[in-house]
């Protein structure tokens, strides 16, 4: 369920901009800046869906051709070989964080390379930037970008509605796009690369969730909704001449243009009083289906029709599963089946409960079927059965009473796809996963068909807090909307988030460091305990008791004995207990709001940091002092964690562009504080192993450096900084939390705004250095060399390869210069990672800035999308310099 998500990275990103005091008194002007380059390989901690997904398209000329859209996570290409999902906007920026929210999705019919991305995730003042529409000519492997004069909201109110995007499948250079905000719809005729609004268009809209609202959220007028073409009204490279339009306004939701877009009517004899979530255009049968709701959804809509235009005499029938007064919920999820045109199927979005619903008819909506009926309530019985043995976690661990199941058939159910190409095949996104089935038919002749989770590879999470205890599972999350998992193997799914109880964010959890057996964690319930406890490292919980005025779960620290807890919380001010919070007194002399965390060593020492104050607690909670440093952070935007091992060590990351933002650091427990001076800006601070022959442990910020935000690590107490991502691997906002893992050098698990949990994994296992790329003493590359060439991906005419180059001899090399011959003559279009250039068939890659610096033993990886005909075949030689490498 994705209510609680809305403001996940909002209010962190707010408290960004608040304003931030002068700078720091002390600072390490000794600290000096090396963006030195080391190869990282980042996957995702595995859990599989996790949030909501409004939109799956299929292309209608290419088979096994799939996308997915999500609301704040980015958008996916199906892989068929092993049917999982390929992500393709990880290269969204820090700056361009709104991006990862994708309104719409359109796959080009005529040239299936072409797919474009409508993103921006609000359309307030929440998201500084505007909208945009990406463009990428290799499905998705690299993208181009055209901003636009006005916001979307891939995670606002009606966003499962759509697509809002649409290729003109005769004259694939024309695009439409419904926007929201009164800003109307707009037209590209040069295949997305400009946009102008279509002036003649006559209704921008006028629908409002809650015109009530002063947040700009509920309150914005959801605008275009869906564009159609009728493909049959077109011939090849001349424009469709009639297109259907969506428009969010309950008393004229379609329009129609029958001269390509020259002039637009409302379509007389519409139904009213309802807005119209999708139209599907059934060309071969002449028919027009919409599935009609009384809200714009996800969350809301309590009445529904579904409804049929023949396109060719203008006559409207109300094909509708169930009467209009029977109806609880809005219907959304629309398709037809291509293979059989007279195979319809439609979703009842908003029914809750007892469950969703999913009706389909063989005879264009004359007569349909229930994907589960009741036999004699509160009995059901069901045409599918349900395996999630992938995705265990699916059933919530509920035991429900009848009529509910678990697992759930879903809700939210707004997307919803046959496989133009394959009738058993179906895909369906809710707000925790992608359901699907490979057996479909067997509706028809009275068996069962299967649903399984197919989701693998699409990971939606909002992570809030992260953690790695030295002993244990290796990893421990607080998420948006499912709570949080204990992750014991990275590779595979857990059986089960967090019960007992299940919040529905989790907000903050901690471990006690001696003892990391002890855990607590706190999140948000709208009814119940806001704080739990775990005795066996997260394996199991129980919950604590609340203190009076509890609203939310805020921040909680253990103390590092497990013996204490110190709790800030939503609603009312900072406490603590002892033992597992049967009991709880208020904190005095520190201010409720306030970030807690515990020194990792002494158990009784807690620390607080509020509007640019630090506090200290040597009682073990029971008073707070505060801190008489000055020129921290003004704001809330901090995230502070003491070092393991060490008493008063802190660390300090966060601020603010108009005034303090960086990172501090301590080491007499927040008395003074020392800004590093070599890094720019800060926003969360994590502890790994040490490096080999380091006496501290291994530093990982999300921060910027150099001027280059990304990733870091540093292997000597922030003296130099490494660079640890590349500008293909940067998944938006990441600043809610980071940490290295205690067991394994290099592991750092970094939390992102709906990319779930990323993990990276060095390939350096000299533990640590790499040389300064500014120092001109540093030697030139020479010795041995070695390459690997992969193509990752391959396309009539175009693919795109990974190319490892590794520095197999004993010298550093502190810039590099890789060449080789292509044998069949392919031409590079895009490199990251690198600089190219070729002359014929002989191609030059170079080091970029920051990732010149390769120590002996590790290596550096560049990508690159191409183009081909005929043969493919990879190159067989390649050199550094004069020297030849060895090619795996």
């Amino acid at each position: 369920m994705r209510r609680t998500r809305i403001l996940t990275a909002v209010l962190a990103l707010a408290a960004g901009l608040l304003a931030g005091t002068p700078p720091a008194l002390a600072a390490d002007s000794t600290a000096k800046v090396s963006l030195a380059a080391d190869t990282y390989t980042w996957k995702n901690a595995r859990i599989d869906g996790g949030g909501f997904v409004p939109g799956i398209v299929f292309n209608r000329s290419e088979k096994n051709l799939a996308y997915a859209r999500t609301d704040i996570g980015g958008a996916y290409r199906w892989q068929q070989s092993s049917k999982t999902w390929t992500p393709l906007l990880d290269s969204v920026g820090w700056d361009d964080w709104g991006h990862t929210g994708v309104v719409s999705l359109a796959s080009d019919s005529v040239d299936p390379n072409k797919v474009y991305a409508a993103v921006g995730t609000y359309t307030n003042s929440w998201d500084p930037k505007n909208g945009a529409v990406m463009r990428s000519s290799n499905r998705g492997a690299s993208w181009q970008k055209t901003d636009l004069p006005f916001k979307l909201g891939g995670n606002m109110p009606g966003r499962g509605m759509g697509e809002r995007l649409a290729v003109d499948p005769n004259k694939n250079s024309v695009l439409y796009l419904g926007a929201p905000s009164g800003k109307g719809l707009w037209r590209s005729t040069d295949s997305g690369v400009s946009w102008s609004q279509v002036a003649n268009f006559p209704n921008v809209g006028n629908y409002q969730q809650d015109p009530g609202d002063t947040s700009g959220y509920a309150d914005d007028n959801q605008g275009i909704v869906w564009v159609t073409f009728d493909e049959s009204t077109g011939t090849s490279g001349n424009a469709t001449r009639a297109i259907y339009v969506g428009v969010a306004d309950l008393q004229n939701s379609v329009y129609r243009s029958t001269d390509a877009g020259a002039t637009w009517t409302r379509l007389a004899g519409q139904p009213t009083g309802y807005l119209a979530h999708k139209g599907v255009l059934d060309a071969a049968g002449g028919y027009l289906y919409l599935s009609y709701s009384d809200k714009g959804g996800p969350y809301d809509g309590g009445k529904g029709q579904v409804w049929r235009y023949a396109t060719a005499t203008g006559t409207w029938t109300n094909i509708s599963p169930v009467a209009e007064a029977d109806t609880y919920y809005g219907f959304s999820g629309l398709t037809v089946d291509r293979q059989k045109p007279s195979t319809v199927m439609a979703t009842a979005y908003s029914s809750w409960w007892p469950d969703t619903q999913i009706f389909r008819s063989t005879d264009s909506g004359a007569t349909w079927t229930r994907a589960w009926d009741y036999t004699s309530y509160p009995n059901r019985a069901n045409r599918y059965t349900m395996d999630v043995s992938s995705s265990p976690w699916l059933t919530w661990g509920a035991n429900p009473s009848p009529p509910e199941q678990t697992p759930k058939l879903g809700w939210m159910t707004e997307s919803l796809e046959i496989d133009p190409f394959d009738s058993n095949r179906m895909m369906y996104g809710t707000g925790a996963t992608v359901y699907g089935t490979e057996n479909l038919t067997n509706w028809d002749s009275g068996g069962q068909f299967t649903i399984r989770p197919m989701v693998q590879g699409l990971e939606e999470t909002a992570v809030n807090d992260l953690a790695s205890p030295p002993s244990g599972a290796p990893l421990l999350s607080a998420l948006g909307d499912v709570g949080g998992f204990r992750h014991t193997d990275l590779t595979k799914v857990p059986s089960m988030m967090f019960t007992s109880p299940n919040f529905t964010t989790t907000t903050s959890l901690d471990f006690a460091e001696t003892n990391a057996n002890t855990v607590v964690r706190v999140g948000n319930l709208d009814s119940g305990p806001h704080i739990a406890f775990s005795t066996d490292n997260g394996a199991n919980w129980f919950a604590g008791t609340d203190p009076s005025g509890v609203s939310g779960g805020g921040t909680v620290a253990a103390a590092s004995d497990g013996s204490r807890f110190v709790w800030s919380p939503d609603g009312t001010g900072v406490q603590y207990a002892t033992g597992f919070g049967s009991s709880w007194s208020a904190s005095s002399g520190i201010p409720a709001g306030a970030v807690v965390e515990s020194d990792r060593v002494d158990a009784k020492t807690f620390y607080g940091f509020k509007s640019g104050k630090f506090y200290v607690s040597t009682d073990g909670g029971a008073t707070f002092t505060a801190s008489a440093a000055t020129g921290l952070p003004s704001g809330d935007s901090v995230r502070f964690k003491a070092l393991p091992g060490v008493k008063g060590d802190v660390w300090l990351a966060g601020g603010a562009t108009d005034g303090a933002y960086g990172l501090w650091h301590s080491t007499d427990g927040g008395a003074s504080w020392t800004k590093l001076s070599n890094v720019d800006q800060a926003d969360a601070i994590g502890f790994g192993k040490a490096a080999t022959g380091a006496s501290y442990q291994t530093l990982y910020t999300s921060a910027k450096i150099g001027g280059v935000r990304g990733i870091f690590r540093s292997t000597d107490k922030g003296a130099t900084w490494t660079r640890i991502n590349d500008d293909a691997h940067q998944w938006g906002w990441t600043g809610a939390a980071i940490t290295g893992d205690p067991r394994v050098y290099g592991r750092v698990y970094v939390s992102t705004n709906g990319r779930g949990v990323i993990y990276g994994d060095t390939s350096d296992t000299s533990g640590g250095g790499g040389t300064d790329p500014t120092d001109p003493t540093d030697p030139t590359p020479t010795g041995a060399c070695a390459v690997t060439y992969k193509i990752t991906n391959q396309w009539s005419g175009g693919f795109q390869a990974d190319v490892q180059l590794s520095n197999t001899g004993s010298s550093a090399w502190t810039g590099w210069s890789l060449g080789w011959t292509f044998p069949n003559a392919q031409t590079i279009s895009q490199t990251w990672n690198a600089e190219s250039t070729q002359s014929g068939s002989t191609v030059t890659a170079k080091n970029v800035g920051w990732n010149a610096n390769v120590a002996a033993g590790s290596s550096v990886s560049f990508g690159f999308t191409g183009s081909w005909s005929g043969t493919n075949g990879k190159p067989t030689a390649f050199k550094v310099g004069d020297q030849n490498c060895t090619v795996a």
